[in-house]
């Protein structure tokens, strides 16, 4: 009986050893996002046709913490400014040009190493469409580089958006 009990008991804790080195295994990998990160490129295709999505010089930084939470913010270089110097009286065609050159999310974010994805879970967007949702994305990552793809991105077709590790800065 004491070997049944002992079998039992050694079976238990290698079995919650396992359950604990595959938790640690994503903990490590969501740990390699962590951090702040650049916007190098989003790229957009569809039918063929490559494009840059915001627009040459767009600026752009992805903030994931350690507890899942994320902010995106991507603006285009071109975005005109507002001929009456206030946000909440744009123009249609300025504010047309604010919305299709630039995008704002955040909420929290999930990241599995064994399908090699990242999730982000917008709490809210300035394409309202996407929030509550969630956006899995297929992810690419070395010690410097952050790079994922939209299946079905908001404009159409798909996209590659690609981010650097931020530098750190001196004063």
């Amino acid at each position: 009986m004491k070997r049944v009990t002992m079998l039992a008991i050694a079976t238990g804790a290698l079995l919650s050893t396992n359950v604990l080195i595959d938790s640690e295994a994503s903990a490590q990998a969501a740990k390699n996002v962590v951090g702040t990160w650049t916007l190098v490129s989003a790229i957009s295709e569809k039918d063929g046709t490559k494009s840059d999505t915001f627009g040459s010089g767009a600026k752009g930084v992805l903030s994931l913490d350690a507890t899942g939470n994320y902010i995106i913010s991507i603006i285009g270089a071109d975005i005109p400014k507002f001929a009456s110097n206030n946000r909440a009286s744009g123009t249609p065609e300025e504010n047309k040009a604010v919305v299709g050159k630039s995008i704002a999310h955040f909420g929290t974010y999930v990241v599995n190493d064994s399908d090699n994805t990242i999730t982000f879970k917008p709490e809210r967007a300035t394409f309202p469409n996407w929030d509550g949702s969630e956006m899995k994305r297929s992810l690419t990552l070395s010690s410097d580089e952050l790079k994922y793809t939209v299946a079905a991105a908001s404009a159409g077709g798909t996209a590659t958006v690609t981010w650097q590790r931020a530098k750190v800065r001196t004063q």
